[in-house]
């Protein structure tokens, strides 16, 4: 058996920015962190077949014959990873996750990296973060061709507060370090809350991928926004300025409305009004947006007032913390019967 994680992540700044039809041209900068939430995947022995079960998705996959699987359904994801790896018999796959599909904390990336961190380990191939993520983002963009960044495999596979640099020819991603009161500061006024709706950001990063690809203007304007937001978040958060990190997220989340239509709804809108009437500065619907998780940014004092008021709405809050770690290993015991 192996048991391997990886975490999600809460994106702060430069969302869209890591678009592969943004940051080939332009340059993309993201500024987020791991948070300790995780996706899990244990392999098993699995005599004369591949078999992979999703609690999430409740589905189940058998195949005994030695090629390639068809990448047509929920679990197209783990088959094109096992394609890769040309695992074609004897394992077993379990998935399982704390954090719903669909809402925005960079699930789908984590499910990647965790699968990619669970095979490489098993066959004793090269399984550091920089190669995780490399890999995962390979399957995800490469052989799925799927209508998705970067920032996602790369936040999950190194874990902590980082901001990642993607160009047209590589990914660096720098740990953002701040005193340990500071970071739990930061950490303190971060908040989630589920909106109860999950939705699939493909059609939202799809629309968004085609407008950086036709020129659109405002599209541009805005991500160029975004992408420059993110380098000023990381100084205030160095120079301990938190009021203002939450206040500059509020303008993020205004230039991330511009930068596509399906970010947000009068619903969003709402109750983010709501959340900064009780004493947030800033906040943004998680991920491509349209659902999911609501972050909010609270003045020092005010997260029970925030939290009462949304709750009233039917929102869930989530109890979270930063994770350090990215990918992570639990157990390996594969050689043993």
């Amino acid at each position: 058996m192996l048991i391997a994680r990886a975490p999600v992540r809460v994106s702060f700044f430069g969302g869209g920015t890591d678009l592969p039809a943004y940051y080939e041209r332009f340059g993309g900068t993201v500024l987020s962190t791991a948070i300790n939430k995780h996706f899990y995947v244990v392999l098993g022995h699995a005599e004369g077949a591949v078999q992979v079960s999703s609690a999430d998705y409740r589905t189940f996959f058998r195949r005994s014959e030695l090629t390639p699987c068809e990448w047509d359904d929920d679990l197209r994801l783990p088959k094109a990873i096992l394609d890769h790896f040309h695992i074609y018999d004897g394992l077993s796959i379990f998935l399982a996750s704390e954090v719903p599909p669909g809402t925005g904390l960079g699930s789908s990336g984590a499910v990647t990296v965790a699968i990619v961190k669970a095979l490489a380990t098993s066959l004793a191939q090269p399984a550091e973060a920089s190669e995780v993520a490399k890999i995962a983002c390979e399957v995800d963009i490469g052989q799925l061709d799927q209508a998705v960044g970067k920032q996602d495999q790369y936040a999950s596979a190194f874990g902590g507060l980082n901001l990642i640099e993607f160009s047209d020819d590589s990914v660096q991603v720098k740990s953002i370090e701040l005193p340990l009161p500071l970071l739990l500061a930061l950490e303190r006024r971060v908040l989630l809350f589920f909106t109860g709706t999950a939705r699939r950001s493909s059609s939202i990063l799809s629309e968004q991928r085609a407008k950086i690809s036709s020129n659109e203007g405002e599209t541009l304007a805005a991500l160029h926004e975004i992408k420059a937001l993110a380098y000023q978040a990381q100084e205030l958060l160095e120079a301990g300025k938190l009021d203002d990190f939450g206040r500059l997220l509020h303008q993020g989340w205004e230039a991330k409305k511009r930068a596509s239509q399906g970010a947000t709804n009068p619903e969003i809108d709402r109750l983010y009004e709501i959340a900064r009437s009780a004493g947030a500065l800033g906040g943004k619907i998680a991920g491509a947006g349209g659902g999911g998780f609501l972050t909010v940014f609270a003045e020092e004092g005010r997260q029970e007032e925030i939290t009462s008021r949304l709750e009233g709405e039917g929102l869930f809050s989530m109890n979270f913390g930063f994770e350090s770690r990215g990918a992570t290993v639990l157990l390996n015991a594969m050689g043993t019967a």
